[in-house]
This record gives structure tokens, sequence and C-alpha cells, in this order.
């Protein structure tokens, strides 16, 4: 006992230096250089900031990809040579694209070009009717990939606005939670986060009769109608269904102005401009329709064709609304349609309140800890009480470098850690007490006391330590906050426990030799 190992001695002090290092960054500011970079992040409910839960709507992804494929089989049908003549027309009922009428002459020749759209895709003939829709398989794999790039977008879209941090993560099979920590404006993130931003560019059908469109809601099979929303009014445009240029093809875009007025640039890649460098040499005196979220914001007469791959979006924007256009158009569009399931903000009053009932607790648990265990076992429980600040900051530390998010469950779990952490040390200075009394001498009593009692420490410490992972493996926010903090509380209260407190009492025997142990 007395000899304990040099390699034990320097891991022992190597782990508390450590500890202390990394712990005490935390309570300094960033000028401290000589300090480690890395802090203790706070949760939301101790920094403040906005919770939201958000809805993929992806049966909107199911229907925007149907109506593609609607749009497909109707170019492939009446463009391509041989046409096929159709009497039913072309529409999408539930998940399956329907064209009825087909000429039975024609009847294999769709078949064999409408399969080629999708290899996803089943293409069936019932009655001169052709059916056409994705495989179970494909549906699902469309559905998880727009959750996917939807978690991705919103990322994007919050990392644009400066959010320190934020929490973004999969809940469920459709929905995402998003916590944003410290955020000043959380209507301006929800209106952000709200907006698909789905940019297309579409040419206006000039022959159509848009007040005939507007009064009966009848327009050519080719086109839709939709609006411009201009100083309060709605105006009508009969666009063609065919998106001439996709807005996936953007790689910036830039708030600016032109004229004292603020618009919105942007840039297309190399095949994006291409093809806008084309449309636009096709349609000379043509009106071209530029469409975000299903509206129209502009519709302007196409004077000379446009070769730079770049163009602008003009309109009756404040100086905000560009700058969060810009913002989302460069994040990408979403996938799918977001709705806002549930909505928590919590002041940073309230945080602050938070913390400070949090170190109270722990301040009034650590004094009662320390005064039992001085109480009860004399000088050997007044070196519990270091071992248990060492303790703390080990925990601090431990947080600091896996940057993990500390919460108010987690001060739970300090607290809760405090009480613990003492718990082998009693287990310890008990067994040493028992074998003083059955005659032992100090040196002993004090190698048979820490022996016989490690088997019941490591045993009920890791049982909790299991009970702690399953709690972070199963639970969700707070309930992974408490896991984590109580997880690291029981490694370093082992450790301390068994290592630093016994390199205390070690030095102790050294130096005083004692024939009779204070205890």
């Amino acid at each position: 006992m007395v000899n304990y190992p040099r390699w034990a001695i320097a891991f022992t002090l190597i782990i508390c230096v450590w500890g202390i290092i990394f712990a005490s960054a935390n309570f300094f500011n960033e000028s401290a250089k000589f300090l480690p970079d890395s802090k203790v992040r706070l949760g939301l409910d101790l920094q403040g900031g906005a919770h939201l839960l958000l809805e993929v709507e992806v049966d909107e992804v199911v229907k925007a990809t149907l109506g593609s494929i609607e749009s497909s089989a109707r170019r492939e049908l009446r463009r391509r040579k041989p046409r096929i003549k159709y009497t039913g027309g072309i529409r999408t009922e539930g998940n399956t694209v329907v064209i009825r009428g087909v000429n039975p002459d024609d009847i294999e020749i769709a078949l064999d070009r409408l399969s080629s759209l999708d290899r996803d895709l089943v293409v069936t003939n019932i009655d001169n009717s052709i059916l056409i829709k994705y495989t179970k398989e494909a549906l699902l794999a469309r559905r998880q990939r727009a959750i996917e790039q939807s978690i991705e977008v919103v990322r994007r879209r919050v990392d644009e606005t400066g959010v320190s941090e934020p929490t973004i993560q999969q809940q469920g099979s459709n929905r995402i939670i998003v916590q944003m920590p410290g955020i000043e404006d959380p209507e301006r993130i929800k209106k952000l986060l709200g907006q698909t931003a789905k940019l297309n560019f579409h040419m206006v059908n000039e022959e159509a009769d848009v007040s005939v469109a507007v009064r009966t809601g009848i327009v050519p099979p080719s086109s839709k109608l939709i609006y411009e929303e201009n100083a309060g009014q709605n105006i009508p445009y009969v666009v063609y269904r065919e998106v001439v240029v996709n807005g996936e093809r953007l790689v910036d875009a830039q708030a600016t102005f032109q004229d004292g007025q603020p618009i919105v640039s942007f840039r297309f890649d190399a095949q994006g401009g291409q093809t806008f460098g084309r449309v636009t040499t096709e349609n000379v005196n043509k009106r071209l329709a530029i469409v975000l979220d299903g509206k129209v914001v502009s519709a302007p007469n196409i004077q000379t064709p446009i070769m730079g791959g770049s163009g602008i979006i003009t309109g009756r924007f404040t100086v905000q609304e560009t700058v969060d256009l810009a913002l989302v158009l460069r994040a990408g569009a979403l996938p799918a349609p977001l709705t806002i399931l549930e909505e928590r903000t919590v002041g940073p009053g309230l945080g602050a309140d938070s913390i400070a009932a949090g170190k109270l607790a722990s301040l009034v648990g650590f004094i009662a800890v320390v005064i039992f265990m001085v109480a009860s076992y004399g000088l050997f429980g007044f070196m519990a009480a270091i071992a248990l600040v060492f303790n703390l900051a080990l925990i601090m530390a431990l947080l600091s470098v896996l940057g993990a998010t500390l919460t108010l469950p987690g001060i739970a779990g300090i607290v809760l850690t405090i009480g613990m952490a003492v718990d082998a040390n009693v287990l310890i200075l008990e067994r040493i007490k028992e074998e003083v009394r059955n005659g032992r001498s100090p040196i002993s009593a004090i190698d048979a006391g820490y022996r016989r009692a490690l088997t019941t420490i490591i045993d009920s410490n890791l049982t909790t330590l299991i009970a702690a992972l399953l709690l972070f493996n199963f639970g969700t926010g707070p309930i992974k906050g408490f896991a984590v903090t109580l997880s690291m509380g029981i490694v370093s209260s082992m450790f301390t426990a068994i290592m630093l407190t016994r390199f205390l009492i070690v030095i102790w025997l050294r130096q005083k030799r004692p024939s009779k142990l204070p205890i």
C-alpha cells in the first residue's frame, strides 16, 4: 500500500492537472490565451433561445415527383415521333399518373417510352389506359431522402444566420428538432425555415387569355395559373408548366442594389448558365416568369440573350427581405414544405436564473457532503473532500473536451454526482474502520480496506453506469444531458476515490508513520 507505483503517481498527477487546466478555461474569457479553447456549451434552457419541432410534408415530395413524371410523359408522347395520341388526358390520381384513351395500336410504343423515364417506375396498361407509379421501395427511399435533404438545408440556413452551435436532428420518421441557443429574433428564423425557396423559371403563355383563366379557372393543359403579389394586389399570369431553368442550378445569390432599389443577384453553374443562355436566346421579346414557391416574383421581358449565367430578381423588396431571400437561395430549396408543430422560446433571464439555482444547489450539496465526511471520518474525510473538488473539475474538463452541451438536467446530474462521488470513499473508509476494530495495524488496515472494497465499488458504479448509458441511448434531449453528466461523474468519481484519495493517504502515511489512524 505504501509502495505506491511511480506510474500510478504520474498518471494521477497528469489527470488531475489536465482536469484543472481544462475546467479553468470555462471561468476565463477569450483573452486568456494560455488556456485551451474548449469550453462547456450551454444548452437552450440555460442560455435562452428557441426550440422548434418541424414536420416535413414528405407527401408533397411524392406529389411533385409525380407532377414531373406527368410533364415528362406528356413530352415523350407528344413531342417525339411518331406522336402517341390519347383522348382522355393525363392526370395524377393518388400516387399514380393515369393516361386515358391511348390508341391501342400505340400502346406498346408508349409503354416502351414511358418505362425509360425512371427505372423505379412501374408502367402498366389497363383497358387502353396507361398507369405509371413508383414501387413501394422507391417511394420510401424518396421520403427518407427528403428528410435528409431537409435537415441539410435547414442546417445551412441556420448556419447562415450566425447562430452558434445549433442542434438539428431527426425525430421519428418525418420530424426535425431545431434548437438555437442565444438567438435574438426567433420570428426571422421561423420565416426563413418556413420558406421552401423553390425557384423555377417558366415561360409566360402569351397566347392564353388571362381574364378567361381567372374567371373560369380553365387554362390550357400545358399551362397553369399563378399570381404575383404587387402592392397588395394579385396579378395573374398563365405560364407553361415546363420548368425551362431549375433553381437547383444556382451556385450563388447576393443582396445588392440597382438604381437605388434592393435586388437579389444570382449566378448559375456552368450547365445552368448554358441552359439559361439558350432559353433567353430562343425567346427574345417574350416574358420569362421567375417563380418562387409557386408565386411570381417578376416576369420581365427578354430583350436580349443573357449569356453570362447570371441575372437579377427585382420586386418590391425591403433590404432585409433581399438579404433573407439571398440567404435561402444560397442554402438551397427545401425538397418539401416544413410545418412548425411545436415552438418554445426561452428568455436569457430564465436561463440565468436556472444557472444561478444550479450553482446554489451544487454549492449547498458540496458543503453538506464535506461537513458530513469531515464529521464522520476526520482527516480522511477531508481528503475525500479534496478528491471531490478534483472530481467536479474532471467533469467540467470532460464536458469541455467532448464539446458536450450542459442543460438544466445536466446540472441535476452533477448535483447527484456530488453525493455519489463520496460513496466509494465511504465504502473504503468504513472498511478501514472495520479492519482497525479487528486489530490490524494502520498500514495493513488501509491496504485491506482498499483491496476488499474495490470489488463492491466497481460493481455498484458499473450498474449505475449501465443505467446511465441506457438513458443516453434511448432518451432524448434533457434525458441525454442528465445521462452524460451522470456517466462522466461515475467515471471521474471512481478515479478520484481509487487513485487520488489513495495517493493522498499514501503521502500522509509516509510522512507521519502513525501508530493509530485518525478515523
